[in-house]
């Protein structure tokens, strides 16, 4: 008699971005033990149909309703269910098939369908790094009422988690984030007044989509990464450094109160710790390049100048202020980021902007989840008018 193995099902949320695509690939690689129950995207819904059409899923959703009779009628011909709209996103992760939840839609909107795949006790592949930026407090003590575990899909986030597997309860002394420092690295703060939008996506090693693209260059996502830190592994973010290393080889690393440091090494692939978090705490074999130590890499480890890149010396101060301060910040950014892609703002007035956005927002030091849906909305209203200014 032959044994059959029950493929986990995954719900994707964001399946047409850079990370929703790795994962589909990752998926096809290992289709004896995954499966896709669910698609969502915003507004790419011809990549939507498409993905439907290859991995055959119950459903998919488009969260841009517009989009849904597009949607229905080039899946008519299938067995595909068809939703539209944010409250289908929060419904659709509670299906009782689904084992697991890839959160890769990008900004604010991926909090409330985490909330609601939380609450229905599925297994968070974390990807949506404004969801701990926004809520984390919140979102780290659903995690633990509900007993669900979040694994980190960011590069450097997975890279930590590898690094403390069988370390149990040791003491750690300093997590040591790596960034690659963006484009705009070596440029002075006179060089970074002219710099544009197309000089901002031109990222050196990570082929993202633009919004955190524009992150990276400002080294706000990098901040993000901080305060994400701080709640998945309830670190102090003074213990938290970060490490501008262009070669993107060492993804992160852990150093223990003995003095000891552990790291993750490996070429920039995405793949791999989307799939380390679907398999967890299981390796499986993955197609790609490998890390070649004879070739000459001269690993670079330099201090951010925060006075260059103040995104990032604002999210460290968002996050020692604590509250909803870090979401007036992710909204704020939100709205400078938009408008730097747009030509509204520079590069540097976006942070110009927050900055004068966390000092007008009304600050909570207790917020609930109505709280930072009210922040969300006030933070963009102001950031809003300080950019038409």
């Amino acid at each position: 008699m032959v044994e059959t193995t029950i493929k986990q099902q995954i719900c994707i949320l964001g399946s047409t971005g850079s990370i929703g695509t790795q994962a589909l690939d990752v998926i096809e690689q290992h289709a004896d033990r995954y499966e896709v129950y669910c698609l969502t995207a915003n507004n790419r819904w011809k990549e939507l149909v498409e993905q439907a059409r290859k991995f055959k899923p119950a459903a998919v959703v488009i969260a841009n309703e517009d989009h849904y009779d597009n949607v229905r009628s080039a899946l008519s011909d299938t067995d595909v269910k068809v939703y539209s709209g944010a409250k289908a996103l929060n419904e659709i992760v509670e299906a009782a098939p689904i084992d697991m939840v890839l959160t890769a839609m990008v900004g604010f909107s991926g909090l409330t369908p985490t909330i609601h795949a939380i609450k229905a006790h599925k297994k968070i592949c974390l990807a949506n790094k404004e969801t701990l930026v926004v809520a984390g407090e919140l979102i780290c003590n659903l995690a633990q009422e509900h007993h669900v575990p979040i694994l980190p899909v960011d590069s450097e986030h997975s890279a930590i988690f590898q690094s403390l597997v069988g370390e149990g309860d040791n003491g750690i002394e300093k997590i040591l984030l790596t960034c690659s420092g963006g484009p705009f690295r070596n440029l002075s703060i006179e060089q970074l007044q002219t710099v544009t939008a197309a000089d901002a996506l031109k990222h050196p090693t990570w082929d993202m989509g633009a919004k955190i693209t524009i992150d990276s260059a400002s080294l706000m996502n990098k901040g993000f990464e901080v305060i994400e830190a701080k709640w998945l592994f309830g670190v102090p973010v003074d213990k938290i450094q970060v490490l501008i290393h262009p070669q993107s080889i060492v993804h992160s690393a852990v150093q223990f109160c003995d003095g000891s440091v552990k790291a993750q090494l490996g070429v920039p692939d995405m793949r791999l710790p989307i799939q380390y978090a679907f398999s967890f705490p299981e390796r499986l074999s993955l197609s790609g390049d490998r890390l070649d130590l004879f070739k000459a890499h001269d690993l670079e480890f330099i201090q951010p100048d925060m006075e260059k890149f103040r995104c990032l010396a604002l999210a460290f101060e968002a996050i020692r202020q604590g509250g909803n301060m870090p979401c007036i910040v992710n909204a704020a950014n939100e709205i400078v980021n938009a408008g730097f892609r747009k030509g509204e703002c520079s590069f540097l007035q976006m942070a110009d902007i927050i900055e004068k956005t966390m000092v007008k927002a009304t600050f909570d030091m207790r917020p609930d989840e109505d709280t930072y849906i009210r922040t969300d909305e006030e933070a963009r209203l102001i950031a809003a008018e300080l950019m038409r200014g």
